[in-house]
């Protein structure tokens, strides 16, 4: 069984950058599409970015376009996410994705997801 341990959350003020990571157990998802989605309280989950499997391809939601940068380390089967320039609105419980294809924007279409870590940014 797939599992997805999110972690790098925490409580950062505006302006400023954290990296979160998604550590995968259980099998080998180097071939697997990862990726990252949020959501913020009374809110639907929104996507965030998703990269394929050798990290040749990506692709951002329209929010967090040019300030956060997906990247992934198949030797160490995780993900990351670097959020720079973050925003009260990018206030929300981030989660991690995975699937051997990626299904983009669709968050319920993943086969594995984790936890959630939570992002609190300041103003």
């Amino acid at each position: 069984q797939v599992q997805l341990v999110e972690s790098g959350g925490g409580l950062v003020q505006a302006g400023g950058s954290l990296r979160l990571s998604c550590a995968a157990s259980g099998r080998t998802l180097s071939t697997y599409a990862m990726g990252w989605f949020r959501q913020a309280p009374g809110k639907e989950h929104e996507f965030v970015a998703v990269i394929n499997w050798d990290g040749g391809s990506t692709r951002y939601g329209d929010s967090v376009k040019d300030r956060f940068t997906i990247s992934r380390d198949n030797a160490k089967n995780t993900v990351y996410l670097r959020m720079n320039s973050l925003k009260p609105e990018d206030t929300a419980v981030y989660y991690c994705v995975a699937d051997r294809t990626s299904h983009y924007s669709n968050y319920d279409a993943y086969d594995y997801r984790g936890q959630g870590t939570q992002v609190t940014v300041s103003s």
